[in-house]
């Protein structure tokens, strides 16, 4: 018990006021922190420890030994944050660390009625949050609700009449492939896809066919619009999507369907027969 206490004073004598382990904390070690007025967090998962050492900037410490075969705590070895608290949210106590003195980081707390609803609210949070980390990857983003796919097959339908061979068809169909996204975006949100696939294609050859100072020529911007079942300005309206994750789906979908055009021959082993009886 002696031991323990030394052990607990010199962190103490560092000037800490919060301690976070992963192992946990005997009754009689709880009783000297909370003594002193010091927060005690046991049984903390391994990551947990080092995002908060990180965000703090403190050093996770295995031992008190030093170098010369004392014990000593560093000081040094302290982080910084401007308050930590414990909060309860709905049914569960959480400990809070606010005002991190290094890494900036944040969590994000869903709440909801049900599993099913967390989950589905998980995961729109996850997508948005690649959707932010992939813009600020590339640095460039292109239209959404299927502007870029409308424009790209429009250039190669114009692009496939330059060929007077086989090419032309397989440029024309790559084109007419291109379309799938905003028909399945209409299908999607139960509205007409033909209606709403011949008007973005409209308005994006009005755009292709205007000079300069023309006002149509933001009409290349165009994508669907499927709460009011029209097209709009996804650029205004706030549309956007990386362009990297574009790049990307073309080249990976590309790829898949050459892959299957090389396949000439296919080999089938029939099954054996079963035993009679």
């Amino acid at each position: 018990m002696d031991i323990t206490k030394e052990k607990i004073q010199k962190i103490l004598d560092a000037g800490t006021t919060v301690v976070f382990t992963t192992k946990g904390i005997d009754d009689m070690a709880m009783k000297y922190l909370t003594e002193a007025g010091v927060l005690a967090v046991r049984r903390v998962e391994r990551k947990d420890i080092k995002r908060i050492a990180k965000c703090v900037g403190g050093t996770v410490q295995l031992t008190l030994a030093t170098m010369e075969g004392d014990e000593a705590f560093d000081p040094a070895a302290l982080g910084a944050a401007e308050e930590v608290c414990e909060q309860r949210v709905g049914d569960n106590d959480f400990i809070f660390l606010k005002g991190c003195s290094k890494a900036k980081a944040a969590t994000i707390l869903l709440r909801g009625a049900n599993e099913f609803m967390l989950e589905e609210s998980e995961r729109s949070v996850h997508d948005a949050l690649c959707a932010v980390s992939r813009t600020m990857e590339s640095n460039s983003v292109v239209p959404g609700g299927g502007a870029t796919e409308t424009a790209v097959s429009l250039h190669l339908d114009d692009f496939a009449r330059t060929f007077t061979g086989y090419e032309q068809w397989a440029i024309a169909e790559f084109a007419e492939a291109l379309l799938t996204i905003p028909k399945t975006l209409a299908q999607n949100a139960a509205l007409d896809a033909i209606d709403l696939l011949a008007s973005l294609r409209v308005h994006h050859h009005s755009a292709r066919q205007a000079g300069a100072g023309d006002s149509k020529q933001e009409y290349k911007w165009y994508g669907l619009d499927l709460t009011n079942n029209g097209v709009r300005n996804s650029v205004t309206a706030g549309v956007l999507e990386p362009l990297v994750s574009k790049l990307k789906s073309l080249k990976f979908a590309t790829e898949a369907a050459i892959t299957i055009l090389r396949i000439d021959d296919l080999i089938k082993i029939a099954p054996d027969p079963e035993p009679e009886g």
